[in-house]
């Protein structure tokens, strides 16, 4: 038996309901399948279906209703060669022109464009381009057409221009920003690049080519193009985009009103705050009463005084509902103009929401009232001043020499015993407190401890009168923003509940209003109360639920820029202090604390190592677009005291 012949009946055996045929009489096709064209060779014909065998060699089982045309006596390669010139040599206009607006098959356009019944492959020919070309033709079925109406085609038409031009933009873009220069076309939309681009527009897609092709980070690709005037710019700025994209400065025309006349305090008060601080909120007096007893007076800023709810100026700080804090700056609630109206300055009387606890010798509470009035101020303390010597070590000795030292010294003996008696007394300072100071870019970074005679008056002293001031509220049935505690969990409510954290039974933001819109709102229930006016905020006012589920969102949202820019700023002091090493504390397994910052970051290549160990890092990689660094182990140290 021939060669041949093996072949030929290992092929029916294959095919058996396949005629044989030779090559000379081998049948070829030329379909559509998956929305493109292709030919084939038949190896055989079951009717409803062909197996086929195409030109790269590959079998496939074709239905015949997908046959367009049948063909012999050319190779599939000659075909389909000969196929794309006739489809390239076609005019798709001029053919336009000639079909007219009915419906037609492939084969009644060729013998009308060629003359003549066409040639198989001067048919493929133009199927190609009928198919190639749908701004021009719509498919109607199997190799059946019909013409764009004219407006239908001038509109596709103007679209591919349209869309080659953005095409040849985009590429120079590309080749721009290739070079690291910045497209002019670019600037006036750089927030929206940065911040909340447009994945549709030819300016991001040449940026992401651009990012892709560099492997940047597309704020590092508008960095290295001089588009970022400094990368703490750049965090600022996409803070500012999300949450005041109108700018964070105020109008002129918001302003406060006069509080009108009220009773001036017989006290000396003083407030204590940070050296930056401006909106000062609270202050004290101690005054020794005639029956031998205590009178300690906290005093609250009263800015409620000086606009009413729904007011342009009480519009502008609901939609703020927060000072927003960050090294080197901050964004207020309120104008610098009410704040200086409103806020306890020295040497001045200022309006105020008081509230005056009555105490024995014995440092026990007889009786607490509040009134509005106007208080005297005779001086703002600073913390990084007075506590020089107003600490722990002068405390204990009973001998606290700086201004109001005595009156200090008996407000830190109360805090204690209300420390005491809500069961939170910490015996310790372990924990830090760092403060950021910018000055002509350059930081300072001040580490202190947490729970200093400072913090305990300061902290105790709002605690009682958010404490006091809440339950008040609530045996009167008036509606209050309340904070509440259990299971680790905090929360905000309209209705009392205790705060395990604090060891209280109700608790309230009252102690803030320049700084925070829920004191603010809390404030002014309270002024109805003791002025026995009707609240502006009555019973079930869903106005209250909306302040409080706004305020939640943008207090988180504020203070996780406040965490991102504090992690700048340390990341700023690494280099500015030239640090290639570091010591830390391992918090648990790769987390570590860099020493005299408050920097946490992981450290893959630590040991396993005990919580409290302290070892040395390797610093290097430090970024400020991404705020990332990377640090590497050198070695564990001895434990010692920072």
């Amino acid at each position: 038996m021939t060669g041949h012949a093996s072949r030929i009946i290992a092929r029916s055996l294959f095919f058996p309901s396949t005629p044989l045929f030779t090559p000379q009489q081998r049948m070829n096709v030329f379909f559509e399948e998956d929305g493109g064209f292709k030919a084939g060779t038949v190896l055989a014909d079951n009717n409803s279906s062909l197996q086929v065998e195409t030109l790269h060699g590959k079998r496939a089982k074709v239905k015949a209703a997908a046959v367009l045309i049948r063909f012999e006596h050319l190779t599939l390669s000659q075909f389909m060669a000969e196929a794309h010139k006739v489809s390239g040599e076609i005019d798709p206009a001029f053919l336009w022109e000639c079909c007219g607006e009915a419906e037609f098959s492939f084969e009644q356009l060729g013998r009308e464009y060629f003359g003549r019944e066409p040639k198989a492959q001067e048919g493929a020919g133009l199927l190609m381009r009928l198919h190639a070309t749908p701004t021009h033709f719509y498919k109607k079925g199997k190799g059946r057409y019909k013409a764009a109406p004219p407006d239908a085609l001038k509109s596709a038409l103007a679209s591919i221009e349209r869309k080659q031009k953005q095409a040849a933009q985009q590429a120079r873009y590309l080749e721009q920003l290739g070079r690291f220069e910045l497209p002019e076309e670019f600037r006036p939309m750089l927030k929206e690049l940065l911040y909340r681009p447009d994945r549709s527009t030819i300016e991001f897609k040449a940026l992401d080519q651009a990012a892709a092709r560099e492997r940047l980070a597309i704020p590092k690709v508008l960095e290295k193009c001089g588009a970022l005037p400094s990368s703490h710019d750049y965090h600022c700025g996409r803070f500012l985009f999300e949450y005041f994209p109108r700018g964070s400065g105020f109008d002129t025309v918001l302003t406060a009103a006069d509080p009108g006349v009220l009773e001036t305090a017989e006290v000396t008060a003083f407030s204590i705050d940070d050296a930056t601080t401006t909106e000062i909120d609270d202050a004290f007096s101690v005054t020794r009463l005639a029956n031998g007893n205590w009178q300690v007076g906290v005093h609250i800023a009263a800015p409620a005084l000086g606009f009413t709810v729904g007011s342009p100026l009480d519009v502008e700080a609901a939609k703020r509902l927060s000072t927003v804090y960050f090294p080197g700056n901050k964004i207020t609630m309120l104008p610098d103009s009410v704040i200086d109206q409103y806020t306890l300055s020295e040497g001045r009387d200022r309006p105020a929401l008081s509230m005056y606890v009555e105490v024995t010798p014995e440092l026990e509470i007889v009786g607490n009232r509040s009134a509005v009035e106007r208080v005297g101020i005779a001086a703002n303390l600073r913390s990084d001043t007075l506590e020089l010597a107003f600490n722990q070590e002068q405390v204990t000795a009973g001998q606290v020499d700086c201004p109001f030292g005595a009156e200090l010294l008996l407000l830190w003996r109360i805090a204690t015993r209300l420390e005491q008696r809500r069961g939170k007394e910490e015996p310790g300072l372990t924990r830090s407190d760092y403060n950021f100071y910018v000055d002509d870019d350059r930081v300072r970074i001040v580490e202190r401890k947490r729970g200093s005679p400072t913090d305990r008056v300061v902290s105790e002293l709002m605690i009682l009168v958010n404490t006091e001031w809440g339950r008040q509220l609530a045996v009167n049935e008036i509606p209050a923003l309340y904070r509440a505690q259990g299971n680790g969990k905090v929360k905000m409510s309209t209705l009392p509940a205790p705060h395990q954290g604090l060891g209280v039974s109700q608790y309230i933001w009252a102690s803030s209003p320049l700084r925070r819109y829920v004191d603010l709102v809390n404030q002014r229930q309270l002024l109805a109360l003791y002025r026995h006016e009707t609240p502006p905020y009555p019973p079930k006012d869903e106005r209250l639920l909306v302040i409080l589920r706004d305020f939640e969102l943008a207090y988180e949202s504020y203070a996780e820029f406040q965490r991102n820019m504090e992690r700048y700023w340390c990341l700023r002091w690494l280099i500015q202090e030239g640090a290639a090493t570091a010591e830390a504390e391992v918090l648990r397994e790769e987390l570590v604390r860099i020493d005299r910052i408050p920097l946490v970051v992981r450290v893959p290549s630590l040991p396993p190592l005990a919580p409290g160990k302290r070892v040395e890092l390797a610093i290097s990689d430090i970024d400020l677009i991404e705020l990332t660094l990377h640090c590497e182990f050198k070695r564990q140290t001895d434990e010692i005291a920072r």
